[in-house]
């Protein structure tokens, strides 16, 4: 692959997008900023969604469409099934009302979601227009994606859509997220999110008090979760990320909840932790509920699953792991294999090869309104991202040609 890709890199019309990519950043950079300044909430990226649709119709892609979910999706080359699927999210974690706008700051430019993901957009439609200037006519199809529902509580849903058509079987799955030249994500972070409510009779702080109380038991949970023993290998992590409950400072509440979020690299980790985590909040039900007074109502619990992003790995000795290390190399990058949680996780729970790439430059402060961006190697992520795309494909190609 690493000779592939150096064949590739030298190639006229690869050579020509290269330079397209190099004489036409300020027009990336531009893009990027009218990209983040378009609202886009999780579950609410329509807008984005319509602008990125306009834009795949002004390359000439084909077969341009929205889909049932919302992702808009668009074809270069030959109309032959998914091929290279190159897919970047359109959401961001800022609520509607969030003020858009782009501050420089030196070479910094700030704004939420500038990096996160207005820069994975305008590197993939960078990618498709210098296809489109240089010639290049893949023989395998690269199909580009802007999905739905990457951030948080949107749960991958947008690519989870995609998985759910039977007819959907990209031989590769490349997302672009953020900033960045040097990380090749292929190990999917899997995550388990839930929320765990007690519930109780409440009543006086004084007056009730003996009363199982739901805040205590959120206290108790919390305290027996912060104490399981979690695995370094592979790395597992258990958070109670909120808190809350309560309707006044003297009243012992009817209701009080935490939320948490497991991670692992290993679904069967993650499984062993979620067993772990119930049996941690069923002891603090029991606990809590033991020592109410004689004749009170007890504490119960329920368990509300907020998310569940799938874990797995590329192997790195994959083709498409291969083709991502040597095209960073080829852009004189050292590459760092990597885990991350990424759209990337559902084909590669699915056994589709799957990966994750920065699409150059540099970020920072990711999911605050102070995110930056600073496009340091802008042109090189770009490219990296698009001999990595043209490399799997001649790749996968290739294997299609030989004799049976």
């Amino acid at each position: 692959m690493e000779r592939l890709i150096a064949e590739l890199a030298k190639r006229r019309e690869v050579l020509a997008a290269r330079e397209w990519l190099e004489c036409h950043d300020d027009a990336t950079i531009a893009l990027q900023r009218q990209l983040a300044v378009i609202p886009a909430p999780t579950g609410s990226e329509e807008r984005r969604g319509a602008f990125v649709a306009a834009r795949f119709g002004d390359l000439g892609l084909t077969e341009v469409r929205t889909d049932g979910a919302g992702n808009v999706l668009g074809r270069l080359g030959p109309a032959d099934g998914a091929g290279v699927v190159i897919a970047s999210h359109l959401d961001t974690v800022f609520p509607a009302g969030t003020k858009l706008e782009v501050r420089e700051a030196g070479a910094r430019l700030i704004a939420p979601g500038i990096s996160d993901n207005a820069r994975g957009l305008a590197a993939m439609l960078a990618v498709a227009e210098a296809c489109r200037a240089s010639g290049i006519e893949p023989g395998r199809p690269i199909t580009f994606i802007a999905t739905v529902g990457e951030e948080g509580a949107g749960d991958l849903r947008g690519v989870k859509h995609l998985f759910e058509d039977p007819v959907f079987k990209p031989g590769a799955f490349i997302a672009l997220d953020g900033a960045g030249i040097n990380r090749i994500v292929h190990r999917a972070l899997g995550s388990r999110r839930l929320r765990a409510t007690f519930r109780g009779p409440g009543g006086h702080s004084w007056a009730a008090f003996g009363v199982a109380n739901a805040a205590h038991a959120v206290g108790v949970a919390t305290a027996n979760i912060a104490g399981i023993a979690l695995p370094t290998s592979p790395r597992t992590t258990a958070s109670v990320v909120r808190i809350g409950g309560g309707s006044s400072l003297n009243t012992i509440p009817q209701e009080a909840w935490l939320e948490l979020d497991l991670r692992s690299e290993a679904e069967a980790s993650l499984e062993a932790l979620y067993g772990a985590v119930s049996q941690a909040l069923g002891k603090a039900l029991e606990a809590v509920n033991g020592k109410r007074s004689a004749g009170t109502a007890p504490l119960t619990l329920h368990l509300e699953p907020l998310g569940n992003r799938p874990s797995g790995v590329t192997n790195e000795k994959h083709a498409l792991v291969k083709a991502a290390v040597a095209a960073t190399q080829a852009v004189g990058q050292k590459p760092e294999l990597a885990a991350a949680s990424t759209d990337a996780n559902v084909p590669i729970s699915r056994g589709i090869p799957g990966i994750a790439l920065g699409a150059g430059g540099r970020g920072g402060e990711a999911h605050l309104e102070s995110e930056w961006y600073e496009n340091v190697d802008g042109p090189a992520g770009i490219f990296r991202a698009l001999l990595t795309v043209l490399g799997v494909a001649e790749q996968a190609g290739k294997r299609e040609d030989r004799p049976a």
